[in-house]
């Protein structure tokens, strides 16, 4: 609610809110963090005090999102940078003695050793994939600062409307994109924004697996782009775990997609949602400032 007054005299169960209804789910004299599809963070106590001898009961809502997202991402930052630093190096070491050996090997006339010379190959390519994924989790934490200029949002999603076809194309998604009629202007950093774009897309058609529809849209007042999916949808238990370190809903998944998509969003004073709403589709929406 952009307006705290619309929120005077109403009960919980009439507020149409994921927080209200956490709050709601609370029992009485308990103190809950609360993370929510939007990434904020919240601190939640449901508690009472006493005067003339009858309970009166209170809710206090901190906002922790800032707070906690800084210490979480100084803590994983660390770890990370540590353990892409060792297996990198050992990785190094052990490919280069890998592939001095087998091309050593791959020289004989032995065919038992040219069967050897492949499997240290296979071995050496284990190795790059390994560096390879540990990279990825390093590079999460290097996202530039945005460079944020004035923009026309309608002419950077019809931008990326080919590249985004032809993603979609691949697994026979159909993409409907319509964009409002007005000039949209927000302040946005190009590259970063549709690199959190792509990222956005690929999620929705991931969740779809083949044969779908994701629709664009955007809307100039006030400005939001939103991009929905008829895909599997997310579950209750899941949507408040979207945006936390390392989580993931996918099978193979590193935890990290959201976690880039998050922090620039963050990075363009962006609001955003992943939920999945009551008529079936699940909807990234981001309102710009």
């Amino acid at each position: 609610y952009d307006d705290s007054s619309d929120l005077i005299g109403r009960k919980l169960i009439g507020i149409p809110s994921p927080l209200a209804a956490v709050i709601k789910g609370m029992q009485p004299e308990t103190i809950e963090t609360v993370r929510l599809s939007n990434s904020k963070i919240y601190l939640c106590s449901r508690l009472s005090f006493m005067d003339s001898g009858y309970a009166h009961p209170f809710v206090l809502i901190e906002h922790l999102t800032s707070e906690m997202v800084k210490a979480e991402k100084k803590a994983y930052e660390k770890v990370i940078r540590m353990i892409a630093h060792e297996v990198n190096n050992s990785v190094a070491g052990v490919n280069s003695t890998l592939d001095t050996v087998a091309s050593m090997l791959e020289e004989e006339s032995d065919d038992a050793l040219h069967a050897t010379a492949d499997v240290l190959r296979v071995c050496q390519e284990r190795c790059l994939t390994m560096s390879r994924f540990i990279t990825s989790y390093a590079d999460v934490v290097k996202i530039p600062e945005a460079n944020l200029m004035l923009t026309d949002l309608n002419e950077r999603v019809y931008a990326c409307k080919e590249f985004m076809e032809s993603m979609c194309n691949e697994r026979d998604i159909r993409l409907h994109v319509q964009l409002c009629d007005e000039c949209v202007q927000v302040k946005i950093d190009n590259v970063l924004f549709e690199q959190a774009l792509v990222n956005i897309l690929k999620n929705a058609i991931e969740s779809i697996g083949s044969d779908g529809d994701v629709y664009i849209t955007t809307t100039a007042k006030p400005a939001t782009l939103t991009i929905a999916d008829n895909g599997a949808g997310i579950s209750p238990d899941i949507e408040n775990k979207l945006f936390s370190p390392f989580f993931s809903s996918k099978p193979n998944g590193q935890g990290l997609g959201l976690i880039f998509i998050s922090d620039v969003l963050t990075k363009h004073n962006c609001l955003f949602s992943l939920r999945t709403c009551d008529d079936g589709l699940t909807r990234f929406s981001i309102r710009f400032k």
